[in-house]
Order: structure tokens, then sequence, then C-alpha cells
């Protein structure tokens, strides 16, 4: 793989707000890119989630990651994000701003807005989740332990979900409710539980497992290739 030709920070605007946002593109690109929203979890944008948006920048992908917590106190809007994932799934201002994000890369140059995904990680997972059932815009998602949201029935209206979860983390259960819930649905998915593995096996932490993780990762990256990178309408 080589490394991304172009990273830069721009700016999302959403409800008032201007978020800055990390962007890498591939280092070749030969006509538009499929394009990546990459949604952070609890802890912000930090090295861990540019990282990631470097490895899809890598595949092929132009990858954008906002910094959702811009302008405000952390704590508080985390508890004000959490509040609303199980409140007010669909709704919240986070979904808004994840919403917002989505139409800038879209919308950015050399991207094809007709080929979009989005992969999200705890907090992440839950906005991706959400979004996937109220923009078409996603052609498919990838969770990583995140919450779904209510009702769950919501999730008949998703796209594709490729999903990755702890087997000793509270968020099994929800990727085990979501697989039942889309293959009812007949909407394609691959959710898969990681037994023995805790909550944010996937980020550089305490709890990350290079095995689990590597497999998540080519796990996601075959779903996208289908689903993405061949999602072209």
């Amino acid at each position: 793989m080589t490394s991304p030709r172009n990273i830069q920070t721009i700016r999302v605007q959403s409800e008032g707000r201007s978020l800055p946002a990390y962007l890498a593109r591939p280092a070749l690109m030969d006509g538009d890119a499929p394009g990546v929203l990459v949604i952070h979890e609890a802890f912000g944008l930090n090295a861990d989630i540019r990282g990631i948006a470097d490895r899809f920048a890598q595949a092929g992908y132009v990858a954008l990651a906002v910094d959702l917590f811009a302008e405000q106190h952390r704590v508080v809007c985390m508890t004000r994000m959490m509040s609303g994932i199980f409140l007010n799934s669909l709704e919240h201002g986070g979904v808004q701003d994840t919403k917002r994000a989505l139409t800038v890369l879209g919308e950015l140059d050399g991207v094809d807005a007709s080929r979009l995904g989005a992969v999200g990680f705890c907090m992440g997972g839950s906005l991706a989740v959400a979004m996937a059932c109220t923009d078409d815009r996603v052609r498919a998602i990838a969770p990583y332990y995140g919450f779904n949201p209510r009702p769950l029935e919501a999730v008949r209206r998703s796209c594709p979900v490729v999903g990755s979860y702890p087997g000793q983390d509270v968020t099994r259960k929800q990727g085990e409710a979501l697989c039942d819930e889309l293959t009812a649905a007949g909407i394609p998915n691959d959710i898969k539980v990681y037994e023995g593995m805790k909550h944010s096996f996937a980020n550089q932490g305490p709890n990350f497992d290079a095995v689990a993780s590597v497999d998540a990762w080519n796990r996601v990256m075959a779903f996208f290739d289908e689903h993405v990178v061949g999602g072209r309408v």
C-alpha cells in the first residue's frame, strides 16, 4: 500500500458550528473515488481515528473524519450525544452533524457521491446505524460495538451492514439483535461477535486485540468492496 497523497484539515458547517475534519485521499486516483465517513468514539478525533482514515485512503477511498465535539465541552457534548442515542435515536444533533458531514464528503472533488460508506466506533457506530436508517445516500456501514436505534424496527430501512461486536460487552446483544432484524428484513449483513473480546478491541488502547482487529478490518474491506465500491447506481 502507498501513503495517502493528500492530508488536510477542512471545516464542516453544521447547526451554526464549524467542525474541523481530517481528510485523507488516496495516493493515486483514476477518476472519482468512493468516499467513507469515519465516525469517532467518545475519545474524539484522535490519532487512532485519523489512522483509520489513513488506512481507508490507502485502500482507495477518500476518507473524512469529523470532530463532533468541536466548540463544545467534550464531557457535556458526550453526555448529550449519548442521551440522544437512547432517547431520540434518529433525529438528535449528533445524527444531524453526521449527515451534514456526509453531504460535505459527497461534494468533495474526486468523490463519487453514489459510492459512500461509513464506519463508526461505539458512539460513532450508533451514529452510523442511525444515519443508515434515515439517509439513503450511504451504501453500506460498518458499526463497531455500537447501540441500535429505538425502535429497533427502524433498521429495516437500513443499507447493508457489516458489524463487529465484542463477546464480553453489553453491545454483544445489540449486534445479535441487529443481525436478526436485518436478516428478517432481507437486508445484506455480516454481523460477527468476537468471543473473548472486550469493548474497543479494534481501537488502540488497553482492550486492543490485533488478531480480532485485523479480521474485522478484512471483513469490512470485503463488504465495502461489494456494496460501496461496487455499488455505483
